[in-house]
This record gives structure tokens, C-alpha cells and sequence, in this order.
């Protein structure tokens, strides 16, 4: 037999904006934000299935415990034809398969009487596809399930009404049924739906027991401090046998006692010998509420008519006010659902997606490269913040380097060199200049510890140069050394021999140099690697970049190998015309500026006469030491120039910077493009946590789309 559910004329003036809130629950939005929504709340034995079965006119075969393992929507609808429509929501997480299982079912009965026939045939299909283990279906694995099974009745006469039970709470865990895992889920299910903003909560509570200690109504203070969404539904007050008893019972509906902004309902449901769904049995059961206590109750507070019509009016009202907000939240959650899924990058699952990602990682990569050698940070907040960024940084250590090999890179001071050092051995800048080195040796300090960042290098990079100035005494090394070579009968030793000796310091300086410039460029290869916000890429891609990144970087070092080996293991030769001449003014002036500063000191003038005897003065072997030394000197001074500029031209600009194998250059779409697909899919592949996130926004968005559309 149908029970209709029907209200006063005009109590709904939006069943269309009912409708739509129900689509948005069949579309698993609830699972993303809160809709409006009357549950129904209780402890296990409260009444709750005799109230839903009065309330709504389905039947609840409440003596075989069933649809209490999962929450049941009931839904009453206004349409031409009369049906009622079972199926099932799928609530997330649930897997694709197991959603397309879930949606796939669909019962369609014709009358009340029907439903409450094949009501137990429903239930056991539903257990199966739920996998609730029970009698029927033993080999089930769950004893509750968040699904949600939905009836929908649907006919002229009905009017819009949508309820939602939940499982009863309950305290004892009953063997080889539940456990106490069951329980906490449970208590889980209630409230997740009782502690959202816009859920008005039924709390359903036994007469017959101690309504003040009704866990149902701690639940509902927890989260509605306030109790403007909370609406008790007192139950079973036919066993009430004493009149004190029933008293308080009035007390609590007259808010005497623990009162509630949306008050308290009085409620006879039908025993458990009635037949479910005999709504005829409604009137003879209500017949009590014409008794002393009971009828000095308001009328408005008593039966099931009235509880009904409240529960219209109070879903009538929330979903009008809430429904504007609904669609800002959903655009919200929405955008921020989008953004999270542009969070994790495309999607690295196929060959195709792989490369794709990768290449894209690369592609920005060398864009930023190319601004870094322009000087151009602002692509790069952490490359912008830092004030030693790429080129700025390499020309400060270049700059560095050329002024420490002007000054340090010999063995041995040159004489005029030497002279300028004696006299400020002398004063008080000789401190400025131990200051200096102490400096810069604490310097070069800080940067072997920043080495140690990067332990890959330790066998690429040299930092072992200390800095230390010429030794002073290099005309009487040249004169003792001529002398050995001399007793040796050697001859008189070459210029190659003398400038061997004097540029020992050449290969350490220049390693040292290049390993630091190494150090900023695998630095800034680390950074430019954050482009990739997934670590296990870009931990992969370094893992992955290394091996060629460090034979590059060799190929620097080996560059300056070759270059000091050019300049120290062969003839030394210049194309430089103005040597000869160089060397013969140093000599020339040799003899002419002390006379210069005799004739000074006389206040008399230079003349052609002095310099005869001066030079007559000298031995072969005072002659022959100077002009090695000069000419060591002017070759000295030309060799170490341009040995500056090819290293900074050849080991760095080019092995390290803009040449055709610089490590900048190696992450690139063509190292993307040779990489075989093990090492691709090693270096990209999405994990499995991200790939199941990502599917889990996925349907987040396809939810929110299908809800903005139902809104509109």
C-alpha cells in the first residue's frame, strides 16, 4: 500500500532547486561540499527504521536488522507516473570498476506492497555489491559500507521530501558480526554527515531510556554548538508506563529541559507485530497523544503529519538559502581542484607523455639558461634572490683570478718586483698584504666547503692552490743555475728551462679557478633543476645527468691541462714584435737608471762617459743573468696574459658556458629525445600515489563540472 507524502499548498515553492540537490548527491558532490540535507541520527534500537517507514510510507522490515549497514536515502517526488526506483551511490574512493558495478544497479518497483515483498531480495543483492558480509553473503569482507542505497518513490501525489538514515551508533560489538574497527567506522559515517553546516540533524531518542544521556545529542552538540540544526525526535513514548516519566518527556517538547533552537517532535511508531507499510494503523496509534500528558503538548510538536510538514519546511528553507552558495562553492573547490591537478605536471604514463614532459622540463630549462648568460634573473625567484647568480658570479671569480695570477702565478719575484716588495717589507703595508692573503685563504676555504655540497665533483675539481707571494732572490737563482748547468756541461740553460720554473704555480691557479667556476655552474644546474617540482624526477634527472655533466666538466679540466702544457712544454715563441725591443730597454735601463740616480744625487747630468765603465764593470756572467732575466720577464709578462684569456676563453667560455658541449647545454629536448625508454621511464614515470591523486581529482572535477551544470 502507498503512503503518500503530502504537504500544505504552497509549502514548496522550489521542488526544482529539491531535485537539483539530490542530483548533486548522485554525483557524489556531497563527498567535495556540504548539501542540504535532513539525517537521521540515533543508537542502534532507537526507533530510527519504525520512524523512517512512518515518515516516509516505505517499508522497513526493522525485525531482520536490515539497511543498517549503510546509509539509505529515501526520496519522495512529484511525477505522473507512480514507481519506486531503488539504486545505489557510489561514494569515493571507490575504483572504476567497482563504481560502474555500483551505478549498474537499478530496481524499479511498482507499489509499496511490492517493495515491502521483494524488500529482503534487494537488500541481499545490494550486500553482494557492497560486499557486506551477512548470512546471505558470507564471503563478504565489509560490515559497513559508505555507499549510500537510494529509494525514490515517485508519483502525482507525492510531494517533495528527501531523508537520509545512517547506521545506528553503537557501543558493543557483537562476536563474529562487528568489531570494534566496525564501531569506529560507524561513529566515523554519523559524523561526517551530522559535523556539516548545512545537514539539519534528526536525533532520533527512545522515550524509554535517559534522553539527557543519549550519546545521539552529544554528537549533535559537538558539532552544532548552537543547536540551530538539531531537532530531536522523541520516539516510543506508548512504553511509558509511569506519568512522571512522561512528564519530563513533556518538558523537553514544552523546552524545559536541554532545549533545541528547532525543538522536539513526539512520534508513535508502529510495534513490531503491526505489518510494515499498514498506514491505516497511523491514526489508532496516535490515539494516545490524546492522554493525559500528552494532550496538553502543542499540536504543532505531535505526530507524524506535523513532524513531516516541519521537515518540509525546514528542507524548503535551507536549500533556498543555501543555494546561491552552492554555486560559489563549487566554482571555488572547482578552481582549486584544477590548480592541484596543474600541480602534479601532465601526465606521465605512456612513452609519448613521458618525452613530452621531460622535453617540456628541458625546453624551459635552456630558456633559462640563455636569460642566465644574458644576466637576466627575473625568470627565477630563488636565482633572483641570490645575489651570486651565473655570470655575475663567474665574472667576480675571473676577475679574482686574473688579479691573483698577476700577482702570485710567478715563483719568484721579477727584480723590479722584488725591490717594490723589500720596500714595503719595510712599512707598514706589509700588514695590509698579509691581511690580503689571510683573506683570500679564507676565501678559498669557503669554497672547498662548498665543494663538499656536491660530492659528485670531488674527483673532477682541484681547490688544493694556497696563496702564497713570490719568493724573493731570482737573479741569484738564474746565476746559480746557470753556474750548475755550466759545471754539468750543459751549457748555457735555455729560456724554457728558466720559465718551467718560474710558472709552476700556473696549473694549480688555473684548476683552482675553473674548479670554482664548475662549482657555480653545477650550482646553478641544481637550481635551474626546480623547474621540475616532482622530487623523484628531479632526483632522477640528476641522477641521470651526472655521468655527462661530469665528463663535460673534465673536458674543462683537461682543456686546462692542455693549455698550461702549451705554454710550459714548449719553445717559448711570440709573435709579439715588440719583444726584442722590450728586452733591450729593460737591459738599457739596467745601466742607465742607477747612473740616472747618481748624476741626481751629484745635481749633475748624465753623461756618455759613465756608462762605459759601468757596463766594463760587469762580468760575462753578471751580463748573461740579466739578459735571461729580462728576457724571462718580458716573456714572462706576455705568456701569462695570454694564458689568462685562453683559459677564460677556451676551459670556460667555451668547455663550460656558450660552447657546443657545455653542461648548460645538456638537458636539452635532444638528450630528452636519445634517452631510451628504461632510463625515461626510470627518470619519469608517475608514481603510483600521484597517478591515483591525479584520478582522484580527475573525478573531483568531472563531479564539480556536472554540479555547476546542474546549478545553472
Amino acid at each position: 500500500m502507498s503512503v503518500s507524502v503530502k504537504s500544505e499548498p504552497g509549502t514548496f515553492s522550489s521542488p526544482e532547486r529539491l531535485h537539483k540537490i539530490d542530483q548533486l548527491r548522485e554525483k557524489n558532490v556531497g563527498t567535495h561540499m556540504p548539501l542540504p540535507q535532513l539525517v537521521v541520527v540515533g543508537d542502534q534500537s532507537s526507533g530510527k527504521s519504525s520512524l523512517l517507514e512512518t515518515l516516509t510510507g516505505i517499508p522497513f522490515p526493522n525485525a531482520q536488522g536490515l539497511c543498517t549497514r549503510y546509509a539509505t536515502q529515501i526520496t519522495h517526488r512529484r511525477d505522473v507516473i507512480h514507481d519506486i526506483l531503488v539504486s545505489i551511490i557510489p561514494v569515493s574512493p571507490v575504483t572504476d570498476d567497482r563504481k560502474q558495478r555500483l551505478l549498474a544497479y537499478n530496481r524499479s518497483v511498482k507499489s509499496t506492497a511490492l517493495l515491502q515483498k521483494e524488500y529482503e531480495s534487494i537488500i541481499r543483492q545490494v550486500d553482494i555489491l557492497m560486499d557486506i558480509k551477512s548470512k546471505d553473503n558470507p564471503q563478504g569482507r565489509e560490515s559497513f559500507s559508505r555507499h549510500i542505497l537510494k529509494i525514490e518513490s515517485q508519483g502525482p501525489d507525492e510531494d517533495y521530501l528527501t531523508v537520509i538514515d545512517v547506521p545506528g551508533i553503537f557501543r558493543n560489538i557483537e562476536e563474529g558480526v562487528t568489531k570494534d574497527a566496525d564501531r569506529k567506522l560507524v561513529m566515523d559515517m554519523v559524523e561526517s554527515y551530522v559535523k556539516q553546516e548545512r545537514t539539519i540533524i534528526l536525533a532520533v531518542l527512545p522515550c524509554n531510556a535517559d534522553v539527557m544521556t543519549q550519546e545521539v545529542l552529544s554528537l549533535a552538540e559537538k558539532y552544532d554548538e548552537a543547536g540551530k540544526r538539531t531537532l530531536g525526535v522523541l520516539t516510543k513514548p506508548d512504553l511509558l508506563p509511569e506519568r512522571n516519566t512522561k512528564l519530563v518527556v513533556c518538558d523537553l517538547i514544552n523546552g524545559k529541559k536541554r532545549p533545541l533552537n528547532l525543538g522536539y517532535y513526539l512520534i508513535v511508531n508502529r510495534g513490531a507485530d503491526e505489518v510494515p507499510g499498514n498506514g491505516s494503523n497511523t491514526h489508532e496509534r496516535e490515539a494516545v497523544f490524546k492522554t493525559d500528558p500528552w494532550s496538553s503538548l502543542p499540536p504543532d510538536r505531535v505526530g507524524v503529519a506535523a513532524l513531516r510538514k516541519r521537515l518540509q519546511d525546514l528542507l524548503h528553507h535551507i536549500t533556498d538559502k543555501e543555494f546561491p552558495k552552492l554555486r560559489a562553492d563549487a566554482r571555488r573547490i572547482l578552481a582549486a581542484a584544477r590548480e592541484s591537478v596543474d600541480s602534479l605536471g601532465s601526465p606521465r604514463q605512456s612513452q609519448r607523455d613521458l618525452r613530452l614532459c621531460l622535453g617540456g622540463m628541458a625546453h624551459d630549462f635552456q630558456s633559462n639558461v640563455r636569460k642566465a648568460l644574458e644576466a637576466n634573473y627575473s625568470y627565477h625567484s630563488e636565482l633572483k634572490e641570490d645575489r651570486s647568480n651565473l655570470v655575475t658570479e663567474i665574472i667576480d671569480i675571473t676577475r679574482q683570478f686574473n688579479e691573483d695570477f698577476m700577482a702570485m702565478s710567478s715563483t719568484w719575484s721579477f727584480d723590479s718586483e722584488s725591490r717594490e716588495q723589500a720596500a714595503n717589507y719595510d712599512s707598514e703595508s706589509s700588514d695590509s698584504e698579509d691581511s690580503d692573503l689571510e683573506s683570500l685563504d679564507e676565501q678559498n676555504n669557503t669554497v672547498i666547503s662548498a665543494a663538499n655540497i656536491y660530492p659528485e665533483l670531488e674527483s673532477i675539481i682541484d681547490l688544493s692552490w694556497k696563496p702564497a707571494r713570490p719568493k724573493r732572490g731570482l737573479m741569484s737563482f738564474i746565476s746559480s743555475y746557470n753556474l750548475a748547468v755550466r759545471r754539468a756541461g750543459g751549457g748555457s740553460p735555455d729560456l724554457l728551462s728558466f720559465f718551467r720554473h718560474q710558472s709552476t704555480k700556473w696549473e694549480r691557479m688555473a684548476k683552482f679557478y675553473v674548479s670554482r667556476v664548475i662549482l657555480v655552474i653545477h650550482r646553478h644546474i641544481n637550481l635551474g633543476l626546480g623547474i621540475c617540482e616532482d622530487p623523484k624526477v628531479r632526483e632522477g634527472l640528476k641522477s641521470t645527468l651526472e655521468h655527462d655533466l661530469i665528463d663535460r666538466y673534465r673536458a674543462a679540466i683537461k682543456q686546462v691541462v692542455f693549455l698550461v702544457s702549451l705554454e710550459r712544454d714548449t719553445k717559448p715563441y711570440t709573435v709579439n714584435g715588440s719583444f726584442d725591443v722590450d728586452v733591450q730597454k729593460a737591459l738599457t735601463s739596467r745601466i742607465v737608471k742607477p747612473l740616472q740616480a747618481e748624476a741626481a744625487r751629484r745635481g749633475d747630468r748624465l753623461r756618455a762617459s759613465d756608462i762605459g765603465p759601468v757596463v766594463e764593470r760587469k762580468t760575462d756572467g753578471q751580463h748573461e743573468s740579466e739578459t735571461i732575466h729580462e728576457r724571462l720577464k718580458t716573456y714572462y709578462d706576455i705568456a701569462r696574459r695570454r694564458f689568462v684569456n685562453n683559459i677564460f676563453h677556451q676551459a670556460v667560455q667555451h668547455c663550460l658556458l656558450s660552447g657546443p658541449k657545455s653542461p648548460l647545454r645538456l638537458f636539452s629536448w635532444k638528450w630528452v629525445d636519445d634517452l631510451d625508454d628504461k632510463s625515461l621511464e626510470s627518470i619519469a614515470v608517475e608514481p603510483h600515489a600521484i597517478t591515483g591523486r591525479r584520478k582522484q581529482l580527475k573525478r573531483k572535477i568531472d563531479d564539480l563540472e556536472a554540479a555547476l551544470e546542474i546549478l545553472r
